[in-house]
């Protein structure tokens, strides 16, 4: 895991590529160097894995071509393998090698040979040819811009936005998008003209710097699972081979663990490929746990690591960490309002100060598997919509007059049933996006200024064609291809790459594998959804490796206490940012729309702690990327 920066026709480029470079040394302590010739500059920043040794340093130059790579090839060693059969000499032990000399057999058709997660840019000396590339499901991330015909890219925006004359216009349609879902979905940016490279994209820029994208794999839409018995043997199957890959590294190798199915699941295969495991989980204080109700995944997460022997650490969150609110938003390049990245930071920051640079997550289970409940609930919506007009009249009064918190104390109830009312009676594909939207179309446009309300309707539109673009027959996995396209994409791996990064620590995602997504995505949603039990049949599969207690134990968020925070350590920050002045400064939202939803958060009558937490966070956004 790696950070990389290339530049191609800018004058001065070495002094620029020294100064992007520093912004995203910390995804590479190990290392630095850089490879300049003409107008052609790239820079590289190492977190070494595989082969530890100098001699796999980047950016590597053999023959002709040169690499910058960023990521992790996971079955390197069998294509090492062929590569040498076919005469192919190794100056290292390294994937990147690998990729370099696949590349130089098979050029843009290496691509889907490689298993694993990647950004990379390998630049041809003789033609003057840049071909750059982003993994299936865009684990890895890969930014670039057009500044007066020269080309730029990074791994990180916060690195682009150091060059002269990059463009700060802010880009609408992405302001209202991260405003309703808390983060950006899609391949743009919040700055016009700064895009990232689309997931199963590669790119070739040529030497006059004409650019042109090509997808490379989409994911097949088939049924092909036809008993619940093969899909649990094909779950299995992939899935622990998925494990075993991912275990592949010449430095220690930890796990997340919350507790919960996927985390427990992950440790207890990996546990079977290394001499001890080192477990990481967070636990919330029990004030926060009260006004929340954050379930106690550090009492399940003990419990699994005592029965399997794991090396376990417990890192706990509180309100400290809010006083490095302006850090995250940093560590993050784009205004994202899920404090799920708060947990990600301390405990990468935590393993790595104990020597792990590997951490195995479970992210992507709940995507592919329906694990989440607004998949669950807009499943009960179609059965709602049946129930007589009078019943659904009295449900929704009742709702209504249901608090969200009193005297300090939320109710998890009340805030799912206030949201299922929101979007039951809408047609699916509205009511999905509105199950993950933070406002409704009415209090969007009240929300921001008219000049952002023209945006609105490409935000519905964005939605509805990825919703409508695969499984039309089979509204599970319809749900599941959705969330993988923008939920996962756009919010968990966004997340994760930035705050792990931010500690020089690399996350594996064994779930977001080609092989276990393809396996998922042939399963017929029935057997995923069975008997109101969400992940069924990963569940199933998981009655081979773990305890019931663990596989079928509540579903718990992975998130901080932010309506507990917001209600008390967040308070003073939120006047002050959000203040009426403030806000009229930005020029962005109604004053009085957002001065009232603070207050009916603060009296109970509405949940809105995320939209305020969300608020902040773009408003300190601003402030570091853009008024600076």
């Amino acid at each position: 895991m790696c950070g990389i920066v290339g530049l191609i026709g800018f004058k001065g480029s070495e002094s620029l590529l020294e100064k992007m470079a520093t912004l995203q040394g910390h995804r590479g302590p190990d290392n630095e160097a850089k490879w300049v010739k003409d107008d052609v500059a790239f820079a590289h920043q190492r977190l070494s894995i595989i082969d530890v040794s100098e001699r796999a340093n980047q950016p590597m130059s053999k023959n002709g071509l040169v690499i910058i790579f960023n990521g992790e090839i996971y079955n390197y060693k069998e294509l090492r393998d062929d590569l040498l059969g076919q005469h192919v000499t190794f100056d290292t032990n390294s994937d990147t090698e690998v990729v370099l000399e696949l590349f130089r057999k098979l050029g843009a058709e290496s691509l889907n040979l490689l298993n694993g997660m990647f950004s990379f840019c390998i630049y041809d000396e003789k033609s003057g040819e840049s071909f750059l590339a982003r993994d299936h499901f865009g684990i890895k991330p890969l930014f670039y811009t057009l500044i007066d015909n020269n080309f730029a890219f990074a791994s990180e925006l916060k690195a682009l936005c150091a060059l002269p004359n990059f463009n700060k216009t802010i880009n609408k349609g992405s302001l209202v998008k991260v405003m309703n879902y808390l983060w950006l979905p899609g391949n743009e940016t919040m700055f016009d003209g700064c895009f990232k490279l689309p997931p199963a994209t590669y790119m070739t820029i040529s030497k006059d710097k004409k650019s042109r994208l090509y997808e490379y794999w989409q994911l097949n839409e088939t049924s092909s699972i036809g008993s619940l018995s093969e899909s649990v043997e094909a779950v299995d199957r992939e899935f622990t081979a998925s494990v075993r890959r991912h275990m592949v590294a010449d430095v220690p190798v930890g796990a997340f663990l919350s507790g919960g199915l996927d985390s427990s699941l992950i440790s207890v295969l990996a546990a079977s490929h290394t001499k001890e495991l080192a477990t990481f989980t967070v636990a919330t204080s029990a004030q926060d746990k009260r006004i929340e109700q954050m379930p106690a995944d550090e009492k399940y997460a003990k419990k699994l690591a005592e029965e399997h022997g794991f090396s376990h650490n417990e890192i706990i969150i509180n309100a400290d960490i809010v006083e490095n609110l302006p850090k995250i938003v940093r560590i993050l390049d784009e205004p994202i309002g899920d404090p799920a990245a708060l947990n990600t930071f301390l405990i990468c920051e935590a393993a790595r100060k104990k020597g792990i640079k590997v951490l195995l997550s479970g992210m992507g289970a709940d995507e592919m598997f329906l694990g989440y409940r607004r998949q669950k609930a807009t499943f009960y919506a179609q059965r709602y919509k049946l129930l007589p007009p009078f019943v659904q009249k009295l449900i929704y009064k009742f709702v209504q007059t249901i608090p969200v918190k009193i005297f300090g104390r939320g109710f998890r109830f009340s805030r799912w049933s206030k949201k299922f009312i929101s979007f039951s009676n809408l047609p699916v594909h509205e009511a999905y996006r509105m199950s993950y939207s933070y406002y409704s179309i009415k209090e969007i446009k009240q929300l921001l200024k008219p000049n952002f309300h023209s945006f609105i309707k490409e935000m519905i539109n964005d939605h509805q064609n990825i919703f409508e673009s695969k499984f039309c027959n089979d509204l599970g996995n319809q749900m599941c291809n959705t969330d993988l396209n923008m939920f996962m994409n756009g919010l968990n791996l966004t997340y994760t790459d930035r705050a792990s990064m931010a500690a020089s620590v690399e996350v594996r995602v064994p779930f977001i594998d080609r092989n276990v997504v393809e396996t998922a995505m042939s399963i017929p949603s029935k057997f995923k959804l069975k008997g109101g039990e969400s992940k069924f049949v990963l569940k199933k599969m998981a009655e081979k490796y773990l305890s019931k207690t663990f596989i079928y134990r509540s579903k718990a968020s992975f998130g901080a206490p932010i309506r507990s925070w917001i209600s008390n350590d967040l308070m003073s920050l939120v006047d002050d940012l959000l203040s009426p002045v403030s806000l009229a400064r930005r020029g962005i939202f109604e004053v009085d729309f957002v001065r009232e939803m603070i207050e009916n958060d603060r009296n109970g009558k509405e949940d809105n702690a995320y939209q305020i937490y969300q608020l902040l966070t773009i408003e300190l956004w601003f402030r570091e990327f853009v008024d600076k």
